[in-house]
């Protein structure tokens, strides 16, 4: 049951030119042949239902004839600048399959089902409204995460790749009572994971709002938890949303870790997953330093929150500094800063 506070819809912030001028310099923002809002110009819809006869809550939704056409060859072109750099000679290989909506979620997205028509290969993307609290969570993803993301913005449309895995919530109905799950590997990932939201300040990672990928290795099978939902980067007043142990539909994996790793191995993890961040962002430092401008100056979160959340980590990092905050950018990047030790080394981000 999610609470009160996560139940209210998300308040959306626009992308200020600043943050656009961002976007352009590293190709994240381009002209796109279909908007967000040109999508919900359809006729009708009805439901999605999955090959188990469950309703997905996801509407199919259909289109006007000659509309249709016109949006589903622009929806082509758009899948080919997300995956191959706009080369339309892949065009004639494709066919959009079919467009869904999602109502319950905060951004109501629109996933695209594109087939390769030779071998009936099919891939997803989605389209979404641009939220500049979201857009910040996909580039702190791609910087300072193991894991790449493509995505473009285009106005208030905002295009993201889909990220293949298993659903947080279908893994740990399915996959935990396996025999062949390799568990110490999974509690070590999901403390890692844990760690990566906590430095960057991700919310909201309840198990169905990140995948974990499966990987078989040459001797036992690996894992991955990433993300899949940026809604909630910075965003949140409260500290222990950001910290995916304390969600309830984490429980059983959290006590996978409570059971198999013992404190000092745990902190050892997490020192391991600070050392890599930090590796990322020196290979990166440069672009990580002009998002901080960005992100310092914008607003993406309400004041009461960002007061709630300054003063909360003031608390546990034992550091006044917070208090002095005046946005979830500089919030962020002190937490960082402190998390990652860069205390007193002015070539990350100098304290004003």
């Amino acid at each position: 049951m999610q609470s009160a506070a996560t139940q209210q819809r998300k308040q959306f912030f626009p992308i200020n030119q600043l943050f656009r001028d961002y976007l352009s310099k590293y190709d994240r923002s381009m002209d796109l042949p279909v908007t967000y809002e040109d999508m919900l110009k359809y006729e009708d819809s009805f439901p999605l239902i999955s090959t188990d006869g469950k309703d997905t809550l996801w509407q199919t939704l259909i289109y006007e004839q000659q509309f249709g056409r016109e949006l589903y060859d622009g929806l082509k072109r758009i899948y080919t600048l997300l995956r191959s750099g706009g080369d339309e000679s892949i065009l004639r290989n494709l066919y959009i399959d079919r467009v869904d909506f999602c109502t319950f979620g905060n951004t109501k997205p629109l996933r695209v089902r594109v087939v390769n028509q030779y071998n009936d290969n099919h891939d997803y993307f989605y389209v979404k409204k641009a939220d500049a609290s979201r857009v910040y969570g996909l580039e702190l993803e791609e910087l300072l995460s193991p894991n790449h993301i493509n995505f473009v913005v285009h106005g208030d449309t905002l295009i993201e790749e889909h990220i293949v895995g298993v659903p947080g919530d279908d893994f740990i109905r399915d996959y935990l009572g396996r025999p062949d799950l390799h568990e110490v590997r999974l509690a070590k990932e999901f403390i890692k994971f844990n760690e990566r939201c906590f430095v960057r300040l991700l919310g909201d990672m309840r198990a169905y709002n990140y995948v974990v990928e499966v990987t078989p290795d040459f001797e036992e099978t690996q894992y991955r938890v990433r993300a899949i939902d940026f809604d909630q980067q910075t965003y949140e007043g409260r500290r222990s949303l950001y910290l995916p142990q304390f969600f309830k539909n984490n429980l059983p994996v959290v006590s996978l870790c409570t059971d198999l790793i013992n404190v000092e191995t745990s902190k050892q993890y997490q020192r391991e997953e600070r050392t890599l961040i930090k590796r990322r962002l020196n290979f990166a430092l440069t672009r990580v330093q002009q998002l901080r401008l960005c992100m310092c100056e914008d607003q993406i979160s309400s004041v009461e929150k960002m007061r709630q959340l300054r003063k909360e980590l003031a608390d546990m990092h034992n550091d006044h500094r917070f208090m002095l905050c005046q946005s979830m950018g500089e919030i962020t990047f002190l937490n960082i800063t402190l998390t990652l030790e860069l205390e007193g080394k002015s070539a990350y981000f100098p304290q004003g």
